[in-house]
């Protein structure tokens, strides 16, 4: 596998020397769902094609599954395809908030459908502006690819594996949801009993970069089993990014978060500080 994070000196370097490449724009934002094909517009990396959070990352919203269940299989494995990628290219994604929103999560996708050359823009959208590097508004054209992935459904915990108490839980929301203070999205406020709170945002130095390894490993603690969750699974593939950055054994991902698991009447809820 190749490292988890791509600096934007290399993505440039590798770019300038016409190396093979697929790159995925996945800026999005949760209160607009065409916002991310509109930043597109307005410019991107020049060959990236846009990735849409909710219709190509992830599959229709329910209560049972969540405010972006996975994606059909069949129906990823398709759009993989349709961008023009195969199990020999690197692919680089990124997004505008550090990888937080989407970027990790089709990095994680691709993850789980088998790809071995994935990698996240370290410092995204805002690190290649800073950089000086050139934008276009051209759309590119993709040659589509006969891929067949092969999903690796051991990365992926159920509600149930969250609740046995044999994992480590890690709530990658914002401290105030994980405590119960607020819930501007989901029916119940609080998190899972026995999850440990650690933020997106605190992997992150101001310029959306990663934290040094140092650091990370300060924020991401140790652990063979461990299940990230978040809201609705978008945002808690960040900390399986950073342990992958790590080079530590990846958290499974438990993809209903907190927006299904807070529409089971069955499921227990904990507030304040574990």
């Amino acid at each position: 596998m190749y490292p988890a994070l791509i600096s934007v000196a290399e993505l440039a370097t590798r770019q300038a020397q016409q190396q093979p490449l697929i790159i995925l724009d996945a800026r999005a934002r949760l209160n607009d769902a065409d916002a991310g094909q509109a930043l597109w517009h307005e410019g991107h990396i020049p060959g990236a094609f846009h990735t849409d959070m909710d219709r190509d990352l992830s599959a229709p919203a329910s209560a049972r599954h969540g405010r972006h269940p996975l994606p059909a299989k069949e129906a990823f494995a398709t759009r993989l395809r349709e961008w023009g990628i195969t199990a020999d290219d690197r692919v680089v994604v990124y997004d505008d908030n550090g990888g937080r929103l989407a970027a990790a999560r089709a990095w994680w996708l691709l993850r789980w459908a088998g790809h071995p050359a994935v990698q996240v823009l370290d410092g995204g959208w805002q690190a290649w502006l800073a950089a000086g590097q050139p934008i276009q508004t051209d759309t590119p054209l993709a040659k589509a690819s006969d891929w067949q992935p092969h999903f690796d459904d051991t990365l992926i915990a159920s509600a149930n594996d969250a609740a046995a108490g044999e994992a480590l839980l890690l709530d990658a929301r914002a401290a105030e949801r994980y405590r119960g203070e607020a819930e501007p999205l989901d029916p119940k406020a609080g998190h899972i009993p026995g999850a440990r709170n650690v933020p997106g945002s605190s992997l992150l130095q101001e310029d959306h970069t990663f934290l040094p390894a140092a650091q990370l490993q300060q924020q991401l603690p140790a652990a063979e089993n461990v299940i990230a969750y978040c809201g609705s699974g978008i945002s808690a593939c960040q900390l399986i990014l950073g342990y992958a950055q790590l080079e530590r054994p990846l958290p499974r991902l438990y993809p209903g978060s907190w927006s299904a698991w807070s529409n089971d009447p069955q499921r227990p809820v904990a507030t304040g500080d574990e």
